[in-house]
C-alpha cells in the first residue's frame, strides 16, 4: 500500500534568536493510502502545526513532505492551492457554514470555487453525498436552521464534494456533545471503509482516538507513540 503522505526529517521553528520556539523536531511520518488515522497530543504539542503542515497550510522550516507523490515544500502559492483543491479535504472544529446559504448550497460551494458552473451530475453527486452522511431531509435548511451535529455533516459533506484523496480534521467533533461525537466519528469512518478516503484526525478524546487503526501521540513536537 502506497504513501498519499510522508514527512522526512521536518522541523518547524517559529520566530527568532532568543524568541524562537522549535514546534516540530526531526519529524519523520508516512500514511498510507485508505487509513485512518488519528492523531493525540497535549495543547502546545504540535499536532495542529503538524496537520497545518500536512495541508499545506503552513510550510517546514527544513525536511521534506510529499503529499499523493507530490513534494510540497518547494511549491509555490499557486501550485499548493491546486494541491490543495484536487487532493485535500478539510474539516475543523467550527463548521464554517456561510448562514445565508442553505445546506446545499454549502456543500457545492468548495466546487464552485474551483470549476464555476455546476452541472446536472454535479448537483446529483452533492445530493448522492448529501444522502451519505444524513442529511437528505435538510438540504434546503440554512445553517441556522439545523442542529450542532447537522451543521458538522454538511461540512464533511462540504469536504467530500471535491472528491479528495486525503481528509484532514481538526477536532472536527470538539463542540459537539458526546452522543452526536460518536455518531460523528462512525460517520467518518463509513466514508474511509466506503470510498477510501485516506483521513488523519486530530482529537483530544482517547476514547474515539481508540477506534482509528492508529493513533499517533505527539508530545514536544515529536512522535512519542504510534501504535
Amino acid at each position: 500500500m502506497r504513501n498519499v503522505i510522508q514527512l522526512k526529517k521536518v522541523n518547524k521553528i517559529y520566530g527568532s534568536g532568543e524568541f524562537k520556539t522549535h514546534v516540530l523536531h526531526d519529524m519523520n511520518l508516512e500514511i498510507p493510502e485508505g487509513s485512518f488515522n488519528s492523531i493525540i497530543g497535549q495543547s502546545g504539542s504540535g499536532k495542529s502545526t503538524l496537520l497545518n503542515i500536512v495541508g499545506t497550510l503552513d510550510q517546514p522550516t527544513s525536511g521534506e513532505v510529499y503529499i499523493n507523490g507530490k513534494r510540497t515544500d518547494q511549491m509555490n502559492k499557486k501550485e499548493l492551492a491546486i494541491l490543495r483543491n484536487q487532493t485535500l479535504g478539510f474539516i475543523f472544529q467550527f463548521h464554517y457554514l456561510l448562514p445565508e446559504f442553505t445546506a446545499l448550497e454549502n456543500v457545492l460551494m468548495p466546487y464552485r470555487i474551483q470549476h464555476g458552473k455546476v452541472s446536472k451530475d454535479d448537483l446529483n453527486r452533492a445530493h448522492d453525498i448529501m444522502d451519505l452522511v444524513g442529511l437528505e431531509n435538510v438540504i434546503n435548511n440554512n445553517a441556522t436552521k439545523m442542529s450542532g451535529g447537522q451543521q458538522q455533516r454538511t461540512a464533511i459533506a462540504r469536504a467530500l464534494m471535491n472528491n479528495p484523496k486525503i481528509i484532514l480534521a481538526d477536532e472536527p467533533t470538539g463542540n459537539l456533545d458526546s452522543d452526536t461525537t460518536e455518531t460523528i466519528y462512525n460517520l467518518l469512518r463509513k466514508i474511509n471503509q466506503e470510498l477510501g478516503t485516506t483521513f488523519v484526525v486530530i482529537t483530544h478524546d482517547r476514547r474515539i482516538a481508540e477506534k482509528a487503526d492508529r493513533i499517533i501521540e505527539i508530545q514536544d513536537g515529536r512522535i512519542q507513540l504510534d501504535i
